[in-house]
């Protein structure tokens, strides 16, 4: 969604606010802007469009204030235009306010300072924070330092939503005040400067040391140091956290496109999302885990919840879970999840995935089952995310920044880490070590195997070029591969806009099968032997209606039936998403390609989703 850059320091503020906004990109956006203080006061550059447009507008190359906040907005209330960008000023030109997610009472605030002589001139929700912090600063008849402080507290007191917010002030050109409640905000310290961003990645290159905000907490920084407080002005202390990403991996390394990297990246990805877990002889461990055999034996239920393709990793982890633990596991959409009152108690494990760590939904539905008493376990990509603290437990997919905004190696990251962590479960609760151990010795051969499957690109980039133009295209799977089939089809709709339908092929008869006819694509996916006789029946039936045909397997099926045939390596069934997605990704970035859209950032859609 809305991405957020800050810095405070000895140098130029506007090219370093500029570059992080850049790096922001892949979030989605719909406009940009900075503010910095000047020596005649505050100054806001913004306009709708591109980052790039601000290098445009005029006066920005003579900005040179050493402290400044900026923008990325994805709008929500109010079109996309220069007057609804960000910054946004009150109407004494006193403070400059930066903010990601949703204010829900604006309405009511908005009311409120009108009343008390506020003026408007945008539609936004962001815009009654400086206004309000402008109101209780004009309201404070004390003069000591903390009364910037003491606005800030005293306005976010009113606030009902979400939000992470930057705060600089013309009275005080030395200092910018953070908080943050439900969106994610890090703190990078320099060498007598701070960078602040919504992201990690923005500001890697320039620092591996953050602070993590809580929720409610604020921070005063300066030039040398950064102080932070709770909602009640308590100063608390807080250490820094070293990030291990290498800045190189946010860049493209010679790829076309971000997506395309990371799609290569995979076998790198498993490797360290394997790490040092286990090995064929060992059993699986987890440091940050302390589950025992009579609490695994109590659970009675397990729910994984998430959104979009974290949901998809989490139906792949449902099998593996129930065959490998023998214990019931459901899978829920976080957005559904928390509105029909779930029946979760503390008999239930639940697991919530997010790529982010900062999904709205999912981190919401946590927080209800921590309320009814369940353990809560967090699987995310990013250390300190919102979502690890929320939860009792947290692991790490070690995938390495993802910048695409359509989820790649996540995506099998996550079905990675799912099966060790059942492994890890069914180790604890002594289930078939036969089945264990071979699974293990698979997984230790899945990257080489992912590196293999990568060297089929070409045959997919054929077949892309014969269907780009398509309209409608169907995906279809039996039992696993029925959710690969449904990732497939995400990943096709999302960057290249083509409608695409995915089925349980056994359902095709029951209804869908009356939208096949002469020339229509169908991809269908089989790796489970105990399925490939089923699944090739459902395959004929739409051949005999005329359909084109992908088929991508590591089973023995008579090729020249389809039009097209990918043979994937042989691996545990357990482990076939992670093969049979990757030439579904590279099909859907090349008929992308073809089609000539951006495929790292498509349209109307964000990489990080902190609004419901």
């Amino acid at each position: 969604m809305c991405g957020i850059v800050g810095y405070i320091g000895n140098q130029k503020a506007s090219p370093i606010l500029i570059n992080g906004l850049i790096r922001l990109e892949y979030r989605g956006y719909d406009s940009a802007g900075i503010s910095t203080i000047e020596k005649d006061g505050l100054s806001i550059m913004k306009d709708k469009g591109r980052v790039k447009n601000l290098y445009d507008l005029k006066g920005i190359n003579d900005l040179t204030g050493t402290i400044g906040i900026a923008h990325t907005r994805w709008a929500t209330h109010g079109k996309p235009s220069q007057e609804n960008s960000h910054p946004h000023m009150d109407n004494s030109k006193t403070f400059s306010v930066v903010h990601n997610g949703i204010i829900e009472n604006y309405n009511e605030l908005r009311s409120f300072l009108t009343d008390n002589g506020y003026t408007f001139f945008s539609q936004t929700d962001t815009e009654v924070i400086p206004n309000l912090v402008h109101y209780y600063y004009t309201k404070d008849q004390n003069s000591d330092e903390l009364k910037f402080l003491r606005a800030v507290k005293n306005a976010c007191h009113d606030l009902k939503g979400s939000y992470a917010i930057e705060i600089i002030c013309k009275h005080n050109p030395d200092i910018m005040i953070v908080t943050r409640k439900d969106s994610p905000l890090v703190i990078g310290k320099g060498e007598n400067e701070n960078y602040i961003s919504s992201d990690i990645p923005a500001i890697l290159s320039f620092t591996r040391n953050f602070y993590l905000l809580n929720d409610l907490e604020l921070a005063v920084l300066t030039r040398d140091t950064v102080s932070f407080y709770d909602n009640h002005l308590n100063v608390i202390p807080k250490d820094t956290t070293t990030i291990e990403w290498n800045a190189a991996s946010a860049e493209k390394d010679g790829y076309e496109d971000f997506m395309l990297k990371e799609i290569h990246e995979q076998p790198t990805a498993i490797r360290e999302t394997i790490g040092a877990k286990f090995n064929e002889t060992t059993k699986c461990e987890f440091d940050e885990l302390n589950f025992t055999k009579p609490y695994l034996s109590s659970i009675n239920k397990i729910y994984i919840v998430a959104c979009g393709t974290a949901m998809h990793a989490g139906l792949a982890g449902k099998n593996v879970f129930e065959k490998l633990c023998k214990i019931t596991t459901e899978v829920d959409i976080a957005s559904e999840f928390r509105y029909r009152d779930p029946l979760v108690d503390e008999k239930t494990l639940c697991i919530f995935i997010s790529q982010s760590g900062e999904t709205a939904d999912t981190i919401a539905a946590l927080k209800l089952c921590k309320e009814k008493g369940a353990k809560t376990l967090a699987i995310s990509n990013v250390i300190g995310s919102s979502i690890t603290r929320e939860a009792d437990y947290s692991i790490y997919t070690h995938a390495g920044p993802e910048i695409a905004v359509a989820s790649t190696k996540a995506y099998t990251s996550q079905v990675m880490l799912i099966t060790i962590l059942a492994i890890y479960f069914a180790e604890i609760l002594e289930m078939d070590c036969n089945t264990i151990n071979q699974l293990k010795k698979d997984i230790m051969e899945l990257p080489k195997k992912l590196e293999e499957t990568l060297k089929l690109s070409q045959v997919i980039q054929d077949f892309s070029k014969k269907t780009y133009q398509e309209k409608d295209i169907f995906f279809l799977g039996r039992g696993i591969d029925e959710t690969v089939a449904r990732e497939g089809s995400l990943k096709l709709k999302e960057i290249s806009y083509i409608h695409s339908e995915s089925y349980a092929a056994g359902e095709l008869k029951h209804g869908p099968i009356a939208l096949i006819e002469n020339d229509i694509t169908v991809i269908s996916i089989i790796t489970d032997n105990n399925l490939v006789e089923k699944t090739v029946s459902n395959i004929q039936e739409v051949i005999t209606r005329g359909a084109k045909t992908l088929v991508i397997t590591n089973q023995d099926v008579d090729e020249n039936m389809f039009d097209v045939t990918i043979k994937i390596p042989q691996t545990n069934c357990f482990l076939s998403p992670i093969l049979s997605i990757v030439p579904l990704q590279l099909f859907s970035y090349y008929i992308a390609k073809e089609k000539g859209l951006d495929v790292d950032k498509p349209r109307n859609l964000a990489k990080s989703v902190t609004v419901e």
